[in-house]
């Protein structure tokens, strides 16, 4: 049985190869962070990099994300470091001297986790544009000043969930029981569950989430 520390272990250092493999360089050469899921990953958008499984790839290459950080830089040649701290501070961030130890099936949780929170979003809100934002690792949409989206987990809560947010959640009394989370609603994944099942229920969440709004 997949632990839950190994779950939230893999995520964290996910979030740094997003942070400093994709978003970082793609910043500096195009002037964003944007990224987008994939089925089993997630890339740029305006850099051709990607994660598949556990594998980071690039046009003329690549590597499996095992050993010191240092290595996979010089093997993909890449301008390798996170966002700029004056756009936001990182929060993953790897240094040349770690080394990455990616479990495959969790893994393949993060990412089934995020694809299935963009398959719901363009289900429940399809004008919205989903995107992998490097800065929390979620992928959300904003409508009507409200977020949705799917964490791949945070200090809040470490394991994937999925969120509604309304931008004013601060300054409304809301007393529906719904709304079970400082920042609006949170719905914990089923991390075991197969895409189809886990975008419905994510899609769900989110539906109810308008419907108390």
């Amino acid at each position: 049985m997949l632990e839950s520390e190994t779950i939230i272990t893999v995520r964290r250092q996910l979030h740094g190869v997003a942070e400093g493999f994709i978003a970082g360089p793609q910043y500096r050469a195009a002037g964003t962070i944007r990224l987008a899921v994939r089925p089993d990953g997630f890339t740029g958008t305006a850099l051709p990099v990607a994660v598949h499984g556990t594998r980071l790839e690039w046009p003329d290459g690549a590597v499996e994300l095992a050993g010191p950080v240092g290595e996979l830089v010089r093997a993909s040649g890449l301008d390798f470091g996170p966002p700029p701290e004056d756009l936001y501070r990182p929060a993953s961030p790897l240094a040349l001297d770690s080394v990455l130890d990616i479990d495959a099936d969790a893994s393949e949780v993060i990412h089934r986790s995020l694809y299935a929170g963009a398959t719901a979003l363009k289900a429940v809100l399809p004008e919205g544009h989903p995107v992998l934002w490097s800065e929390h690792f979620d992928v959300g949409v904003s409508d009507d000043e409200v977020n949705y989206g799917v964490s791949a987990g945070d200090d809040f809560h470490p394991l994937p969930y999925a969120y509604v947010g309304p931008w004013d959640f601060g300054t409304a009394t809301r007393p529906d029981p719904f709304w079970n989370a400082p920042f609006g609603a949170v719905h914990p994944l089923e991390v075991s569950a197969d895409p189809d099942a886990l975008a419905a229920g994510i899609a769900d969440f989110f539906r109810l989430g308008r419907q108390s709004l």
